[in-house]
């Protein structure tokens, strides 16, 4: 079945796109239809829900750190692809918004269904819809989905005020404080610890089968364009990648480069004291080490084997893995507790700062060579880092942020989640 997409888009963030993709994910799966999810922009936690919600893994497309090229490559496949957008329609990387949703929809010349939180509103909805419609030359919403609807007099009255300007109607969702996901510090509580997973699925499904025209949105679905072909990249041989509720953000792309250029990917536990496998690079990804610092500084087993590894194996860590490279680590109640010291940092939850945003990272050595794109998302406070730096970091508008990260002989890494390495042009580069 040759491969069609759309993307989900809302004015802003908080209007219920995930809910809504999971619920269609699952929805049309049920249905027989072939259908995957994919995830606009830098986000580790939503993919996994769509995976869980139909069977088929999601990929992140970020249309500020990699190129159209890459874009169409991750995107291509066969069945049904529903993109679940991140924030509002327009909302990207400062100043002028780039790599939003909409640039996303350009870029892969796909049609924009807006999900509408309707709850607090009725005639309103017409310009709303009509503004984000008309707002820019050459993008096609095709639809609106209206969310959180109250009655089914209340749908009534949106959809006779979105007929008034010839805006297709694709389905009313009720308002159920059952579909709620939990939260935490970074997003969503991931997919793999939430009890009753499968009953909102269920839920989301029912609601979605039972509120929208499936066929119609079907219908809207253009045909995804062509994928270029380009050679894999130069990889490691064995890469050893910590994986577990402490160690959870990787990205699919990056996992798909590193089994395309012929490695052996081999997955250990460091919250369950594994040793860490003998392999040409150990990664450590980020995730929540922060909730289980206590466990991982006394997990002897693991921390002796990650510093006998670093004799021999080039080792990288990503935000959370970085903090765990480092040698002390504050939870939240402002406990210490000692880390793998191969770096010399320590890291504090207990002071808690955001860290956000896209950065270009252009590494001052051999390790990560070259100009990276990527992001920043943390609570982490640095207390203090010494050594080398790994990166000098800008942001998403150029401006200087300093050095970024550290590197001590085979040992690397930073608070940065790198995406794509970067073209010459500045844009992400296909890898």
């Amino acid at each position: 079945m040759a491969g069609r997409g759309l993307i989900l888009a809302a004015p802003s963030s908080g209007s219920g796109k995930t809910i809504v993709a999971l619920g269609l994910l699952r929805a049309l799966s049920r249905a027989g239809i072939p259908v995957r999810g994919a995830k606009s922009g830098p986000d580790y936690i939503d993919p996994a829900f769509h995976a869980a919600a139909c069977g088929a893994e999601s990929v992140n497309l970020d249309a500020w750190a990699m190129a159209p090229a890459q874009l169409r490559r991750l995107a291509a496949g066969d069945g049904l692809l529903i993109v679940e957008g991140a924030m509002g329609l327009f909302d990207g990387a400062p100043p002028e918004g780039r790599g939003s949703v909409a640039d996303l929809a350009q870029a892969l010349d796909l049609p924009v269904v807006l999900v509408v939180d309707a709850g607090r509103m009725a005639q309103s909805v017409a310009p709303l819809v009509a503004g984000f419609a008309g707002f820019r030359p050459g993008l096609r919403v095709a639809g609106v989905i209206l969310n959180r609807v109250g009655s089914e007099r209340h749908a009534a009255m949106l959809r006779r005020a979105l007929g008034g300007i010839g805006m297709p109607v694709l389905g009313a969702l009720r308002r159920d404080p059952g579909l709620d996901l939990p939260s935490r510090h970074l997003g969503l509580v991931q997919a793999g610890e939430l009890v009753g997973l499968e009953e909102v699925l269920e839920r989301a499904a029912d609601a979605v089968a039972a509120g929208m025209d499936l066929p119609a949105l079907d219908r809207l679905a253009l045909p995804l364009p062509e994928a270029p072909t380009v050679p894999a990249p130069p990889t490691p041989k064995r890469i050893a990648v910590a994986r577990d509720a402490a160690f959870s953000f990787l990205y699919p792309h990056q996992v798909a480069a590193w089994r395309a250029g012929g490695a052996e990917l081999i997955f250990f536990s460091p919250l369950q004291d594994d040793p860490v496998p003998e392999a040409d690079l150990v990664h450590l990804p980020g995730g929540y080490p922060e909730l289980h610092a206590a466990r991982l500084a006394g997990n002897a087993r693991f921390m002796q084997s990650l510093r006998d590894a670093a004799h021999s194996s080039d080792i990288y860590g990503e935000c959370g893995g970085y903090m765990v490279l480092g040698e002390r680590l504050v939870d939240a109640d402002g406990r210490p507790h000692r880390m793998a010291g191969l770096l010399g940092l320590a890291t504090s939850f207990a002071e808690r700062r955001l860290h956000l945003g896209y950065r270009r990272l252009v590494s001052r050595g051999a390790a990560m060579p070259g100009a990276w794109r990527g992001h920043e998302f943390h609570y982490a406070t640095t207390l203090s880092a010494e050594g080398m730096p790994l990166f000098d970091a800008e942001d998403a508008e150029g401006a200087p942020l300093g050095p970024a990260g550290l590197v001590e002989g085979r040992v690397a890494g930073s608070f940065a989640h790198l995406v794509a390495p970067e073209a010459l042009d500045g844009a992400g580069a296909d890898a």
